[in-house]
């Protein structure tokens, strides 16, 4: 039985699974096969059908898309950005899935404490320096950034993806914040 208790989750109430639209439970119970347990994340968007829909498509189209970023690269992004924007759920649940991406049980915690401290390449670091700056100071972005990336070897595109997933995060991390989401219990040993 899964407790989806709204205080456990979520300052909104979480919808009672069976009441869910068909497309919704149907990803939920997804999830729960391939995880082992659902995500809070799930069941406090679900509040909310049309924006559900609307965030986890646009989720995919980030994270799951083929291209120069690995998805563990992707996910250092949001490890990154998201503990700038102090997000707890952010930080340990995409810091779980970086740790099996990456294979790597240490590399969440040195992203997320401390990117340029971490055992990464130079290129992830100007890949995180560049998302943080996304992050933080958008409006200063400029051509010379663009070109500290080339430099590292990523494209254009590149530069697209690092800025589109340090964006959409920043919008994750503060309905996470605000709805008070709590991580899993699961997400703390996942790929230690």
């Amino acid at each position: 039985m899964i407790d989806t208790d709204s205080s456990n989750i979520s300052r909104f109430p979480v919808p009672d699974l069976a009441s869910l639209p068909d497309d919704i439970r149907q990803r939920i119970d997804a999830v729960q096969e391939k995880a082992g347990f659902i995500p809070n994340v799930f069941l406090a968007l679900a509040h909310r059908s049309d924006e559900f829909r609307a965030f986890f498509a646009y989720h995919d189209a980030l994270m799951d898309k083929p291209g120069n970023l690995t998805k563990a690269e992707r996910e250092m992004i949001v490890v990154a950005t998201s503990n700038a924007n102090q997000c707890q759920y952010c930080v340990i649940a995409h810091g779980a899935i970086l740790r099996v991406r990456a294979k790597n049980p240490l590399i969440a915690d040195q992203v997320a404490v401390n990117y340029r401290k971490a055992d990464i390449s130079e290129r992830q670091k100007a890949m995180l320096d560049f998302a943080m700056k996304v992050s933080n100071a958008a409006y200063a972005v400029n051509d010379s950034d663009f070109e500290v990336l080339r430099g590292h070897g990523f494209t254009d595109e590149d530069a697209w993806d690092i800025a589109a997933i340090a964006s959409f995060f920043g919008l994750s991390n503060r309905m996470a914040n605000v709805t008070s989401m709590r991580p899993n219990d699961e997400f703390y040993t996942l790929g230690r």
